[in-house]
């Protein structure tokens, strides 16, 4: 029974594989004309192909679009999901991704402002935004953009000189951006960013920019340098010029206070005398002054002048008073008035 069972299966099978031409069901697998390169876009080459149409029924997978034509012409577009299409008559012709495709763009030539030649490669990022512009509007969408982030490259790049190329980069990306979706506006694609990966100029002036970094370098550390040895000078005059004025502060404070002091023992000295007994005290100061100098000038020099009434004490006193003396009735004695003129 089992045997029975298994050739009734098998001759089933047979007859609809044999049937189904005659009748219109035969599988339909999407044709990617013009596109298969851009399908998947894994290292540039097919991926494996798309979920086939049994009997009218199509199966979109995520992210993914299936443009259908009816009779040759257009009629929809499928999105993700389960869809019934009429067998023979309606046909899915193109399959797109509408993920973000990573497009590498080969090293090629440029010529900067400045007549300089750099080789110059990158990465460009795109995404189909209306897959019936994908499908109609070019045939190989991927050889289009590629060739349109080439051209508008060497067309940037000629606008900058060698040193702009390696400081505005961020600015010549942005601009090849502009450039490739203002043309593929009309293809149904839409570039996201380029990303330039390596700048490559000749050897000859790649020694040159060395040479002009290494001089760059020690012109900085020459200026430095020369920059720390003149704040050195300023700050050490500086701190001479502080140095200068405190110590003239101190002088002065020195004096003031000498002055201070002088004063305050004139006054002191004043008032003594003015009480009783207070010439006998100068008397005594003066002869212990007297004889105070004359040791100090015998210790100092060998020569030394001595009075003849040295041996007179009382009587170097007395005239040591007298001047006292008379330096005191003239220091009291009134000034003079100078007469006017109308005096005269």
């Amino acid at each position: 029974m089992l045997t029975q069972r298994l050739t009734r299966l098998s001759g089933h099978v047979r007859f609809q594989r044999s049937c189904m031409p005659a009748l219109g069901l035969a599988m339909q697998k999407p044709q990617c004309r013009g596109f298969s390169l851009f399908y998947g876009g894994n290292q540039g080459g097919r991926r494996s192909p798309p979920p086939l149409s049994f009997f009218g029924v199509a199966i979109v997978p995520e992210r993914e679009a299936f443009i259908v034509e009816r009779l040759g012409k257009f009629t929809k577009i499928l999105s993700s999901g389960i869809h019934f299409i009429i067998p023979v008559v309606d046909r899915v012709s193109y399959v797109h991704s509408l993920k973000e495709e990573t497009l590498a763009v080969p090293n090629q030539a440029a010529i900067t402002r400045d007549n300089v030649t750099i080789h110059i490669d990158g990465v460009l990022y795109v995404r189909i935004v209306d897959p019936m512009k994908a499908s109609y509007g070019v045939e190989n969408p991927l050889y289009a953009v590629m060739q349109l982030a080439q051209t508008s490259m060497r067309s940037e790049l000629g606008k900058l000189s060698l040193d702009e190329t390696f400081a505005e980069r961020e600015a010549l990306n942005t601009n090849i951006v502009a450039g490739i979706n203002k043309a593929s506006e009309a293809w149904g694609v839409e570039c996201l960013r380029y990303e330039i990966r390596d700048i490559l100029p000749p050897d000859s002036v790649r020694a040159a920019m060395d040479q002009q970094a290494s001089a760059e370098r020690h012109k900085r550390a020459n200026v430095l340098e020369s920059e720390g040895e003149r704040q050195a000078e300023i700050n050490m005059a500086e701190g001479q010029k502080m140095a200068a004025i405190l110590k003239a502060e101190g002088v002065a404070s020195k004096i003031i206070a000498e002055a201070e002091a002088t004063a305050k023992a004139t006054r002191l000295v004043a008032k003594a005398i003015s009480e009783d007994n207070g010439n006998d005290a100068v008397s005594l100061r003066v002869a212990e002054q007297y004889i105070d100098a004359f040791a100090k000038l015998a210790k100092e020099s060998n020569s030394v002048i001595i009075p003849s009434n040295v041996g007179d004490a009382p009587a170097m006193i007395t005239q040591a008073m007298s001047i006292y003396n008379t330096l005191q009735g003239s220091s009291t004695k009134p000034a003079r008035k100078l007469p006017t003129s109308e005096e005269e």
